[in-house]
């Protein structure tokens, strides 16, 4: 039995909702705009984010090691140190990354002066 062709269609919209849910998260960009840098040990990512619990950077960082975006590198000392990394397709998530970050600065005044307005309107 054949599939509709808009079955298919409909898979990959899922598929790719699946990938906006975690790139577009507020945690990853954060992340990759600190990575984006250089590599960080888990604690020097965490004081440099600053608000992410110890839980939602482990799993936003095994979400995005899953995805092939980050490297995930343990160094032989006492103790290991863990440090994360960047993949070339991590890299490539900075630059819509980036400019989704300048378009927030740049819009920030107006999108405030925004929810002002409505927030008074319902208030009222």
């Amino acid at each position: 039995m054949d599939m509709p062709a808009s079955s298919g269609v409909s898979a990959q919209c899922r598929k790719i909702g699946k990938v906006l849910a975690i790139v577009g998260d507020k945690w990853t960009v954060m992340i990759v705009r600190v990575l984006v840098q250089r590599p960080h040990r888990f604690n020097e990512l965490k004081r440099t984010i600053g608000g992410i619990s110890q839980q939602m950077l482990t799993r936003t960082l095994k979400a995005l090691e899953r995805d092939g975006m980050v490297n995930r590198t343990v160094h032989p000392t006492v103790p290991p140190q863990v440090e994360y990394a960047l993949t070339s397709l991590g890299q490539s998530l900075a630059v819509p990354v980036h400019a989704l970050g300048v378009w927030a600065g740049e819009h920030l005044a107006e999108i405030e002066q925004n929810r002002a307005r409505y927030d008074d309107d319902r208030n009222v």
